[in-house]
């Protein structure tokens, strides 16, 4: 679960971590007295999207010339101008691909005035199985360029969970962004700060870009970006209730409402499959026959008929499916419960696409029998192999 800006450094800031002034705003007049509390004479106004790249970002309903998603404002004026052409507008960015995500909110903070901007992540390392600070000299709106272009500026410090953080990272972290004397200490004492948010929050990521050094010495957080282990939430009520769905890819949303890992994909063969490593084995499997997956979706291990109709539904919600392979793996979960499943969602929907069914595991041949004599144009598959042929074929066939 992701969260916005405003409630990033919010959150931080309860750990100790240093962040600049600022309030959220759902409106324009909000926008406006949201600055008047701020010392000014330098405010920033900050669309708020679940996504990055929001300063180089461009309004679908304003002119190309117009500024983007973070600006500055030197008056009550200028913040007013500022909200009033985001709010309810459409930003598009580098991540929000080219649909855009509406702002429906705001934050507005104290301007500062940065002598230096550095880069400073935390995530789970997969490589060594630790939290990892990724650590860059170069921040600001182009690290993703300089992790293509010049990779040798960026350090990564791992930290021992039976450790934790300890003053040698801290001297580390310091030490790859080129700082010494007080701003070191600062610098250690922020990662030191960071640890325990991402310890106590169970996030996933924390992403501070620019971790900002100001012309009088001082190191503060200007943009955060922060991720949750959604396996943990509900250790965290108070997290979820940072939760903003409207920032949320609609069919994810529903596919979570029935306990159904669902991602969208951008290709044109739906997948239903039940476990993760038999749902990417099936992706894959898709593309070596020439086609590609419109979604990972995995039914977990338990499936009911309701759940097989709420994912067939959610599969043909997507306008690119142009066929769906089932494949599924009985233990657990039987084939005549999901064979019976996969009959009665083809019948509810209406379906009008290609379906290629493989099935295997417990009551197998009671699944096959209750396809086979569902009446409907079902092809029943082998293997993996087959059935990944056999909806290739289906799909060029109707073409």
């Amino acid at each position: 679960m992701n969260i916005h800006e405003y409630q990033a450094k919010e959150l931080l800031a309860k750990f100790g971590v240093p962040v600049p002034a600022g309030f959220a705003a759902m409106t324009v007049d909000e926008a406006v007295a949201a600055a008047a509390r701020l010392p000014g004479p330098l405010y920033v106004v900050k669309a708020q999207i679940h996504a990055g790249g929001r300063g180089k970002g461009k309004f679908v309903e304003l002119p190309p010339e117009a500024k983007g998603g973070v600006r500055l404002a030197r008056s009550a004026d200028d913040v007013r101008a500022a909200a009033t052409d985001m709010l309810g507008n459409t930003l598009v960015t580098v991540q929000t691909g080219e649909a855009g995500k509406q702002v429906n909110r705001l934050y507005v903070t104290d301007g500062v005035d940065i002598a230096r901007e550095f880069y400073l992540a935390l995530l789970v390392n997969r490589a060594t199985g630790r939290i990892g600070m990724v650590v860059s000299t170069e921040g600001g709106m182009d690290i993703e360029t300089v992790a293509h272009d010049t990779p040798e500026k960026i350090h990564t410090i791992d930290i021992d969970p039976a450790t934790g953080f300890m003053p040698h990272h801290g001297r580390g972290v310091a030490a790859a962004l080129g700082l010494t004397g007080d701003l070191a200490k600062q610098a250690a004492n922020v990662a030191a700060k960071l640890y325990d948010a991402f310890l106590g929050t169970d996030a996933a990521q924390i992403e501070i870009n620019p971790l900002a050094v100001t012309t009088d010495n001082k190191l503060l957080v200007l943009d955060a970006k922060v991720g949750f282990d959604s396996n943990a939430l509900f250790r965290h009520k108070d997290l979820m209730e940072l939760r903003d769905e409207t920032e949320e890819d609609p069919a994810e949303l529903e596919a979570s409402k029935y306990d159904l890992a669902y991602i969208k994909l951008d290709g044109d063969i739906g997948c239903m499959v039940n476990g993760a490593g038999l749902a990417m084995a099936t992706m894959d499997i898709i593309k070596l026959n020439g086609m590609f997956p419109a979604n990972f979706l995995d039914v977990g291990g338990g499936a009911s008929k309701e759940k097989v109709t709420a994912a067939f539904k959610i599969i043909l919600a997507d306008p690119n499916v142009k066929g769906i392979l089932v494949n599924i793996f009985g233990g657990i979960m039987k084939c005549d419960i999901i064979a019976e499943g996969i009959v009665a969602a083809a019948k509810e929907v209406n379906l009008a696409v290609p379906l290629v069914v493989r099935l295997e595991g417990t009551n197998v041949q009671a699944g096959k029998d209750i396809l086979a004599n569902s009446g409907l144009a079902i092809v029943p598959a082998n293997d993996l192999g087959d059935a990944a042929k056999k909806i290739v074929a289906e799909v060029k066939a109707a073409a």
